[in-house]
C-alpha cells in the first residue's frame, strides 16, 4: 500500500503516507465547489511534477558533482473544461547563482523532462519548463 485516503466531508480528503505516516489534506478548489483551503488533487499532480523533476535533477547533480541547493520552482497549473482536466503545467525553475557549465545545464534540463511523473503525465497535457540560471 502506498497511501490511505479518508474522506472527511465538505470535499476534503486526508491522505496518509503508508511508510512514514505523514499526512496531507486536499480540498476542492474554489472554482469547483470547494473552499480552496488546501491543495486540490490536480494541484498535487502539478506540484508532484515539479518535485519529481527537482528530485531527479538532484540525483544527477550529486552524480556529476555539482550543487543545486536552494533551487526553487514556481508551479502553475492551467485547467480546461469539457471535460474538466489539467491542460497545462508550467514549471519555472530558478537556480541559485552557481556558474553552471553548459554540460551541467544540459544534464539539468534533460533530467527535468525525463522524471517519472513527467513521463506519466498524458502527452496531451502541455508541459512548459523554463530554466533560469
Amino acid at each position: 500500500m502506498t497511501a490511505e485516503i479518508i474522506y472527511r466531508g465538505e470535499l476534503r480528503n486526508e491522505l496518509t503516507h503508508a511508510l512514514s505516516g505523514n499526512q496531507i489534506l486536499t480540498d476542492a478548489p474554489i472554482d469547483n465547489q470547494g473552499k480552496g483551503d488546501a491543495f486540490s488533487p490536480t494541484d498535487l499532480v502539478a506540484a508532484a511534477s515539479g518535485a519529481c523533476a527537482l528530485t531527479i535533477i538532484g540525483i544527477a547533480a550529486r552524480t556529476h558533482g555539482f550543487n543545486i541547493d536552494g533551487t526553487k520552482i514556481e508551479v502553475t497549473k492551467v485547467m480546461a473544461a469539457n471535460p474538466r482536466r489539467i491542460s497545462e503545467i508550467h514549471l519555472d525553475f530558478q537556480f541559485p547563482t552557481n556558474n553552471y557549465s553548459d554540460k551541467e545545464k544540459q544534464i539539468i534540463e534533460r533530467s527535468a523532462s525525463t522524471c517519472p511523473v513527467m513521463l506519466s503525465i498524458h502527452p496531451d497535457i502541455k508541459k512548459d519548463l523554463k530554466f533560469s540560471y
